[in-house]
């Protein structure tokens, strides 16, 4: 059978036309590069060099053996070189899932420090509520997905990388706003409004301040936490959006002020999920690192 280590010393004999330069070349003796050689035309049936002591001359059936050869080297070397550069982390198109309540808030921070380390890295970013990722991933549709825990992930690793908590956003001037925290029980006197059904932020909040489902019904259906923010402005009530959001939609409204949730946390935990066998967990890793580097510089 043929060898690849064949078809390089046979190249490099008929760059050099000459055997010693030839092995020399290929880091091999003499006598071991000649040996292979003459065993690549007897398996071919076919004579590619002409040989004396003092010259080598490739025969025109050997051009052609060694132009066919050289394509097939090109093709082995770019094997070689695509499978070192997936070894590198983001060296390879990766595609993440985010959920709503995450995504406008993390890849604005996440891009530059991103951009910075991999400039080469390639994203593929869907939008999706938490079931909707978590079956893509499981599918294979995806490759990972950022998610907050606690959500159910049969089947799934989860790979957490940052913690957080929730904020009371009302307007300035309204009862506790001048507080620095504030409880379940006293915002429950302020009409509080959150994302509708589906959306996990809603289920953690309610998790979070002890509060069932009931006491959070007001008709609203609002699928965006810059609805309920517009809400507010609007003075229809008050709502909890988490920390990552508070630059984005709390800073540049000076009529609204931000009131720490004083219950148990973290309110809720932001986590990767893949698949148990998933091949480029690297890639995955360091855009987790990203991700937490990114969030950890927005708190510095």
């Amino acid at each position: 059978m043929l060898s690849f280590k064949q078809l390089t010393y046979a190249l490099a004999a008929e760059e050099t036309l000459h055997f010693k330069k030839a092995a020399d070349k290929c880091h091999v003796s003499q006598s071991a590069l000649s040996t292979a050689l003459s065993q690549l035309e007897e398996q071919l049936g076919v004579q590619i060099f002409e040989r004396d002591n003092k010259k080598v001359l490739v025969t025109p059936i050997g051009r052609e053996v060694l132009d066919r050869a050289r394509e097939i080297v090109a093709q082995v070397n770019s094997l070689q070189n695509l499978s070192s550069s997936l070894k590198e982390p983001l060296s390879f198109p990766l595609s993440v899932g985010v959920i709503p309540t995450i995504a406008p808030y993390l890849l604005p921070k996440m891009f530059p420090v991103l951009n910075q380390r991999y400039p080469n890295a390639e994203l593929r970013i869907v939008e999706e509520q938490s079931h909707v990722l978590v079956e893509k991933v499981q599918k294979g549709e995806l490759d990972t997905a950022i998610l907050a825990l606690p959500y159910a992930c049969d089947g799934l690793l989860t790979m957490e990388f940052w913690q957080e908590d929730f904020y009371w956003v009302t307007l300035k001037g309204d009862k506790y706003s001048q507080q620095k925290e504030i409880t379940s029980d006293e915002m429950m006197h302020s009409n509080l409004m959150l994302l509708k059904e589906g959306h996990c932020l809603k289920d953690h909040i309610l998790d979070a301040c002890k509060l069932s489902k009931e006491q959070t019904e007001h008709g609203f259906g609002a699928t965006s936490l810059n609805t309920l923010i517009q809400m507010v402005l609007g003075k229809l009530g008050t709502t909890l959006i988490p920390d990552m959001a508070l630059d984005q939609l709390i800073s540049q409204n000076k009529a609204l002020t931000a009131v720490h949730l004083k219950e148990p946390g973290p309110h809720r935990r932001i986590a990767f999920i893949i698949r148990p066998n998933f091949t480029r967990l690297s890639s995955v890793e360091a855009l987790k690192q990203v991700c937490r580097d990114a969030l950890a510089g927005q708190k510095a």
